[in-house]
């Protein structure tokens, strides 16, 4: 079934903070949900499914149903494939609400490691210790930084990818970043700046890394029906995909993503092109995360990434494919390490023409949102989604 017109997304709200000493996590999860429905001009009462990933406090859903007060639901999910979850949840919703299983779906994230002290990708990442990888990988204790790293190495082995190159993407994030007032890092940098910062784990340095920050965000997807009674514009659900990649019995390649799985569904979906895209909000944990995931998606083809998007190509206003008008991951916010809600929120406000007009694109009616969670070096899930302004 196509889920092509089948869901709108008629709401959504990001966190202003981005250290949360003040506030519990449930807060979190309850502010970020009441911006949404107040963007899409909704109750809660009229909320009929919810969805919320591994952050979301307590058993699943159940919690946080109680604790936000949603009393007439008919439809929960709580699919948790990191920090693409939420760009997974928009799929979800659409197919829900196709299905007939609710009509107003609310999706939530929140998280406090910021506040908790973390520091993301320092030290091995372990799920559940009934993993079945984990007795294998654990003792020579990956971590994230340098899974990521490895990816980085092999691109630049295999295609000539520089680190200047992927500075680029850094650079193009933090023009963006400096008209968000929000923004955990509004310093404009340049590429020197970038292979200048200290060396994280070779070849990533300082600012080829996201930011830690605590926060969130709430999207509400709602029937079509739905959307033409609310007064805020009509963003449409085109097309969805989702992909995942492990180690495929050891046939191991670096330098793709699971976005080579999910980036053609959605777009066949969706009856359009890669070129045809205005926007992209491209998930951004680390620059090497960038570059592969716009070759996967098919906006250069594989090993060109590097020449894509050096020369300021990425910005807003100045080269061909805007993306992450928000400063994104690398510059905005990552909240609770999961940066696909952002993603998906970024791409609402620059279809609506409510992004900053430094960085609005012009005639904005197309736009992707791309999330990946996991790791690109050992096994991740990759979801994306095309939006159109009707």
């Amino acid at each position: 079934m196509s889920l092509n017109g089948k869901a709108y997304i008629a709401g959504v709200y990001e966190h202003p903070t981005r250290k949360a000493i003040d506030k519990s996590l449930p807060e979190l999860h309850a502010d970020v949900a009441a911006g949404a429905l107040a963007d899409a001009g909704i109750s809660a009462s009229d909320v009929d499914g919810y969805f919320c990933a591994g952050d979301a406090p307590g058993l699943g859903p159940i919690n946080m149903v109680d604790y936000l007060g949603l009393n007439n639901l008919k439809h929960v999910d709580s699919t948790d494939t990191g920090g693409s979850s939420y760009v997974v949840h928009v799929e979800h919703a659409a197919q829900a609400i196709a299905s007939g299983r609710c009509k107003i779906a609310l999706i939530t994230l929140a998280g406090r490691p910021a506040a908790e002290g973390m520091a993301t990708g320092t030290a091995p990442r372990v799920y559940s210790q009934l993993a079945p990888d984990v007795q294998f990988e654990f003792p020579y204790a990956p971590v994230v930084t340098n899974m990521y790293a490895m990816a980085a190495m092999r691109h630049m082995h295999e295609f000539g990818t520089t680190s200047e190159q992927l500075a680029w993407i850094r650079v193009a994030a933090s023009t963006h970043a400096q008209y968000n007032e929000h923004a955990l890092r509004r310093e404009v940098v340049t590429v020197e700046d970038v292979v200048n910062s200290p060396m994280i784990t070779t070849p990533l340095h300082r600012l080829d890394c996201c930011v830690i920050s605590d926060g969130g965000g709430a999207l509400v997807v709602v029937h079509p029906d739905v959307a033409k009674e609310l007064s805020r514009p009509k963003i449409k659900v085109r097309g969805c995909g989702t992909g995942v990649k492990g180690q495929l019995n050891g046939n191991v390649d670096l330098t793709y993503t699971a976005g080579r799985l999910s980036g053609p569904k959605a777009f066949e979906e969706a009856g359009v092109k890669p070129s045809d895209m205005k926007y992209a909000s491209i998930y951004d944990s680390f620059t090497i995360t960038v570059l592969l995931q716009l070759e996967d998606l098919g906006f250069c083809e594989k090993g060109e990434g590097g020449k894509f998007v050096a020369d300021g190509n990425l910005i807003s206003g100045v080269g061909k494919l805007p993306f992450n008008t928000d400063g994104g991951g690398l510059c905005n916010n990552h909240p609770a390490n999961r940066g696909g809600m952002t993603k998906v929120i970024e791409a609402v406000r620059q279809l609506r023409g409510e992004a900053h007009p430094k960085v609005q694109v012009a005639n904005c009616d197309l736009a992707v949102a791309h999330g990946t969670g996991g790791s690109i070096g050992t096994r991740h899930c990759s979801s994306t989604v095309v939006l159109e302004r009707e």
